[in-house]
């Protein structure tokens, strides 16, 4: 597996403990930055990571803000993308099985090192259940065009 991750200045914090845990888990990743502590603009950093993941590029991606919406809302936009805000494990778990997210958000501001740390391994773990909920996800997906 390989996972692009990326944050704006609000989630730089969590976006470091989480490449931490990325090491530990021997999971390959890109950080897509910020490489400053100056104020970004959280699109230009969701985007490579959504359509890094819709090409194909990498399996997963991890965008982190101050409160995950912003990321959210942008690497939606992104066509082939299922991006999920979550801020505890059951979602984590339920996103994957469920809507085979490819994308997770989070919030800084919202969750701390610990539970992150715990969502993100959920959901990295997690596979997705198919069956009745593929016929879903591909209505997702007509829609997009």
């Amino acid at each position: 597996m390989k996972v692009a991750i990326s944050s704006d200045l609000g989630g730089n914090n969590l976006r470091k403990e989480i490449m931490a845990l990325l090491d530990e888990l021997n999971i390959k990743y890109e950080d897509f930055g910020p490489k400053t502590d100056d104020s970004v603009d959280y699109p230009d950093y969701a985007l490579p990571v959504a359509e890094g993941v819709a090409s194909g590029k990498f399996d997963r991606g991890i965008l982190i803000c101050g409160t995950g919406i912003g990321m959210s809302i942008t690497a939606n936009k992104v066509k082939g993308v299922r991006c999920a805000l979550v801020h505890d494990v059951f979602s984590a778990k339920a996103t994957r099985c469920h809507n085979d997210s490819n994308v997770l958000a989070m919030g800084e501001r919202v969750i701390g090192p610990g539970l992150a740390r715990e969502i993100v391994t959920t959901w990295l773990n997690t596979d997705f259940e198919g069956g009745r909920h593929e016929r879903r996800v591909n209505k997702i997906t007509e829609l997009e065009g």
